[in-house]
């Protein structure tokens, strides 16, 4: 399938204004590809799909066979995989082969070395990159890997539920990356954003919001609404 820059490609390169992605671990999942596309036509411009062991995090979430069906139902939509999970490695090739367009792993489950051979392994598969850093993990951990990857992900909750309120202190994270950083370096922040929370991550230097239970749950209009107070 050929990929389009215009949509499949979103996270080849930092997006010129802030954008919306849907977290589908809070869509419809008796009517997920409907949910994702009533979301996407509300105004998100890329999916965000969260992968969870039950081990790096107290939860079990979507396999690479739900990546591959949401594929063929949105051919056209850029995946945006998040794995929170202990060996990255392992599952790289399955959602690549499924359809993910970027791939982010956390920090916190590998060395340096082992997360910039893992970035290249990501990229020989046709995808692009992320790293992801927890809420209590120090900047540190990350500070080396900015030039290796195409985005840096910070996590404003605690992984594993949705729901969860805003840890406004990680935005030191980002205002950091955003100083330190490589300029075409994406920021994406992920976890209890929403109207109110997003205004801020903006201003740290966030390019991508996701939104979960702030965006799903909701009718078309108050969905669009959503969207709109989030970028401002």
């Amino acid at each position: 399938m050929t990929k389009s820059p215009a949509s499949r490609d979103l996270l080849r390169n930092r997006p010129a204004a802030p954008v919306v992605a849907p977290s589908i671990l809070a869509a419809d999942f008796a009517d997920l590809a409907a949910d994702c596309r009533s979301a996407l036509d509300a105004g998100g411009q890329l999916l965000h799909i969260d992968v969870m062991d039950g081990h790096f995090v107290p939860n079990l979430s979507l396999g690479p066979a739900i990546c591959e069906k949401l594929r063929e139902a949105l051919p056209e939509v850029c995946f945006d995989v998040h794995l929170m999970i202990t060996d990255p490695a392992d599952y790289i090739e399955p959602f690549a082969k499924a359809g993910a367009d970027h791939i982010t792993f956390h920090c916190e489950v590998l060395s340096v070395d082992g997360a910039k051979s893992l970035a290249e392994r990501t990229r020989s598969l046709g995808c692009t990159a992320g790293i992801a850093i927890n809420p209590e993990t120090p900047f540190e951990l990350v500070e080396p890997l900015l030039g290796t990857f195409e985005m840096l992900l910070v996590m404003s909750v605690h992984p594993g539920f949705g729901g969860q309120s805003f840890i406004s202190e990680v935005l030191n994270k980002t205002s950091r990356a955003r100083a330190e950083g490589p300029e075409g370096l994406i920021l994406e922040m992920d976890g209890g954003v929403a109207p109110a929370t997003a205004e801020a991550c903006r201003e740290a230097g966030c390019d991508i919001l996701v939104a979960g239970s702030a965006l799903f749950g909701k009718n078309h209009l108050e969905r669009a609404s959503v969207v709109n107070k989030m970028l401002g």
